[in-house]
């Protein structure tokens, strides 16, 4: 199998640094991106998530979003000479704010797949306004819709797969319900692990506050516990390839980020330097 991944950029958000990595740089504003994902080279194209409404809905977390031209979904899709009603699944890592925005788009035709237990998760309260009711109710709508949904129950009946080369597999981190979305490339297998991951490069390759060997740090937004963060960063890891949705793709070795990646995977790469604690240790001189 050798399915293709295109990065869509959908909206900009400025957040406190911290957000992002748990105790980084805390009053520090930043800009990152938010990404969709397009899976081709299947029977159909396959949607990763739909980022946010509008920019303005992000008002309601305390930070600012822009939604250039560009970033509009149909533009995004158009790249591929693709329109909302030519997307057959579409994939939820979650339910966030700034993931579930705009399935209201797309036709009944179009079914939309997402872990049972973050549909619960939604209606919790456990984590407010990053569920917005509008995205929620929608979500009921296609509940009663012959179709337009679809339920997995990840936690009980393990992966599944929704169309070949496409898997489904708990998240086990940043909400209850995140789910995994494992993609057979020519290049190896890629994980499009949600928001488990913000940034590669302060939670992996150099992460912030630790010192332990291959332990990574976690983000600085998200419902389970810290073990169960980590324990989620690592399961992501373990792939050819990571995909977050704020921070551009890696290609993995052994656990090891050996390069990043930007509008498709495979695609072209930069190469990166990762050595783990206990390698950056050894090399450094024994001071008497």
């Amino acid at each position: 199998m050798g399915l293709e991944i295109k990065t869509l950029s959908l909206i900009d958000i400025e957040l406190d640094s911290s957000f992002l990595v748990l105790g980084r740089n805390m009053g520090v504003r930043l800009r990152v991106p938010t990404h969709g994902y397009l899976i081709l080279g299947g029977d159909a194209p396959i949607l990763i998530d739909t980022g946010a409404s509008s920019p303005e809905i992000m008002h309601r977390l305390g930070m600012e979003g822009w939604i250039s031209e560009e970033q509009k979904l149909e533009k995004q899709l158009g790249k591929y000479d693709l329109g909302l009603e030519d997307v057959r699944w579409i994939l939820h890592t979650h339910l966030h704010i700034d993931h579930a925005g705009q399935d209201d788009r797309f036709p009944s035709s179009t079914t939309v797949v997402i872990n049972r237990r973050e549909l619960e998760y939604s209606v919790s309260g456990l984590m407010g306004e990053q569920y917005p009711a509008e995205y929620v109710k929608h979500l009921v709508d296609r509940l009663h819709t012959p179709g337009a949904l679809r339920l997995l129950d990840l936690e009980l009946s393990g992966p599944e797969e929704i169309a070949p080369g496409v898997v489904c597999e708990v998240a086990g981190g940043h909400t209850e319900g995140s789910m995994n979305v494992l993609v057979e490339t020519a290049e190896g297998t890629a994980c499009i692990c949600g928001d488990v991951l913000y940034d590669i490069q302060n939670q992996v390759v150099e992460p912030w506050h630790q010192i332990l060997d291959h332990e990574p740090q976690t983000t600085g937004n998200h419902g389970n516990t810290k073990r169960e963060e980590k324990a989620a960063i690592k399961k992501a890891l373990k792939h050819s390839f990571v995909l977050p949705m704020h921070d551009p793709p890696a290609r993995l070795e052994g656990g090891r980020v050996v390069a990043r990646l930007s509008e498709s995977v495979p695609g072209p790469e930069t190469p990166v330097v990762h050595r783990f604690a206990s390698e950056a240790a050894l090399s450094e001189p024994i001071v008497a």
